[in-house]
């Protein structure tokens, strides 16, 4: 017998964070949904983290799964992200999704933008 071990995720995803994807999905009723975490240009750092909804996983995107939601990143995107982790937080500026990310070098003030 021979154990395989699994390899780590590039991307890690709290229990906060799949709660409440769980909880939008079910809200939505549509148990195909998965969260899409993605980098596109802008924002005050020069680039900025966005969420979305989405039904499919394009060829090459990468798929965590946590108690049972799924969390999808594009090959572009996930370059900038390895490493880090995707959460969810409720405090005084609102509730939103954030990301942890140890390849950022600077980060706004909102946390919604960086540099690398």
């Amino acid at each position: 017998m021979s154990a395989v071990a699994e390899a780590p995720l590039p991307i890690q995803m709290t229990d906060a964070a799949a709660n409440k994807v769980k909880t939008l999905i079910t809200e939505e009723e549509n148990p195909e949904l998965k969260l899409r975490v993605y980098i596109t240009g802008g924002g005050c750092s020069g680039f900025q983290y966005g969420f979305t909804f989405d039904e499919k996983i394009n060829e090459g995107d990468t798929v965590v799964e946590k108690s049972g939601v799924t969390m999808v990143i594009d090959p572009m995107s996930l370059q900038y992200l390895v490493g880090g982790s995707v959460d969810y937080t409720e405090g005084l500026e609102g509730s939103r999704f954030t990301v942890t990310n140890p390849n950022a070098t600077t980060t706004c003030g909102c946390g919604s933008s960086f540099s690398i």
